[in-house]
């Protein structure tokens, strides 16, 4: 049953937040915190070395205080020539110590430096690569599929919508858990942190010049709530929402989905099914799995076949159905026995299986 008590996971502030929500692009497979940190290990390595340096021939220098020099001298005056602080209290004054300041000391000093400037610069260059990145992903991110939930559903249907061609920059994620936004990345896929019932976050998705919003969350309610804003915000946008409970799709359909699956009774019905005839259910699988094995596909009529009464076999495609002016005429109906100009075929297509090659005397598929 519908239930409107929640509309999901909402960020802090309530149901009238409205902040700017950030697009994640995906990176490279970057450690920033471990090269950092081997870099301050490193630069500590260079100031225990000087320290040791400086202990080992403390009798070659001077302390402006007039005491020995000791193990904390040795690390104080590291530090402070590491650093190029240089206070000038302690100093070499013998030859040995001063060379090894020549040798040993100005080039440590001159290596900490160019660590210490080297990381700076680069987490500015990264920030500024990462706004370079994302300003040049708004300019050309056009056609694409915005999906709104990163759950099983939404990588399920990602993985449908990639075997039909579509490139991974082509789409976008929306989902109110950074967990699942920083799986997205990883996947590829450019990812939104919000929550998608927020025009905002849609906006911040591109909705106006996405192709289709697939509407995938865990909770009926949500869905009916990110179609509502979806539709007003872009009116011819394709709609596909899923719903849990088949008597809350036409709550989806009234909201501006265009199509609408019940998740529960598909797989209900795929049970069923499978309790009598488990070879209808592989049959129902395959077509499911775009871009192997058997697919089921829309195209426009070609020219070649107006007024032709079938689909041409070398094609190896079988007609299902013809779409005419917005209306679906199975393949049993009379009136698809006829192509006109402007159809639009459902068909059947076989296409090679991933890892096999297809046996040219017809005897099947075959390992290569």
């Amino acid at each position: 049953m519908f239930d409107s008590s929640a509309a999901g996971r909402l960020p802090p502030g309530g149901a009238g937040y409205r902040r700017r929500v950030p697009v994640q692009l995906p990176m490279p497979d970057q450690r920033p915190l471990r090269a950092i940190g081997l870099r301050v290990l490193v630069a500590l390595g260079l100031l225990f070395l000087v320290a040791l340096v400086a202990y080992l021939g403390r009798d070659g220098y001077r302390d402006s205080a007039g005491g020995e020099i000791g193990l904390l001298d040795a690390v104080y005056y590291a530090t402070v020539s590491i650093t190029t602080t240089g206070y000038g209290d302690i100093v070499p004054v013998s030859d040995e110590a001063r060379l090894v300041t020549t040798v040993v000391v100005t080039p440590a000093r001159v290596l900490f430096l160019i660590i210490l400037v080297g990381t700076t610069l680069e987490l500015l260059a990264e920030r500024y690569r990462a706004t370079y990145r994302l300003r040049r992903w708004r300019s050309s991110v056009r056609d694409h599929v915005i999906v709104c939930g990163y759950g099983v559903k939404g990588r399920a249907a990602i993985e449908q919508i990639r075997g039909q061609g579509i490139a991974a920059d082509g789409i976008v994620v929306i989902d109110d858990a950074a967990a699942a936004i920083n799986r997205a990345n990883a996947d590829g896929y450019a990812g939104v942190l919000g929550d998608a019932t927020h025009a905002a976050t849609l906006r911040e998705a591109d909705i106006d010049d996405a192709r289709a919003v697939v509407v995938a969350p865990t909770r009926d309610d949500t869905a009916v709530l990110i179609t509502l804003t979806a539709r007003e915000l872009a009116p011819r946008v394709f709609i596909a929402a899923a719903a849990r409970e088949a008597e809350n799709a036409h709550l989806l359909r009234q909201g501006g989905a265009d199509s609408v699956i019940s998740s529960s009774d598909a797989a209900g019905r795929l049970l069923g099914l499978a309790t009598h005839s488990p070879r209808i259910v592989n049959v129902l699988e395959d077509l499911l799995s775009a871009g192997e094995g058997l697919d089921i596909i829309e195209r426009p009529i070609e020219h070649g076949e107006v007024e032709a009464s079938a689909v041409p076999v070398n094609r190896g495609e079988l007609l299902v159905a013809v779409v005419r002016g917005g209306e679906l005429i199975r393949f049993d109906d009379p009136r698809a026995g006829q192509l006109r100009p402007g159809d639009r075929l459902v068909c059947l297509a076989g296409r090679p299986r991933k890892g096999k090659a297809e046996d040219p005397e017809g005897a099947g598929a075959t390992s290569p």
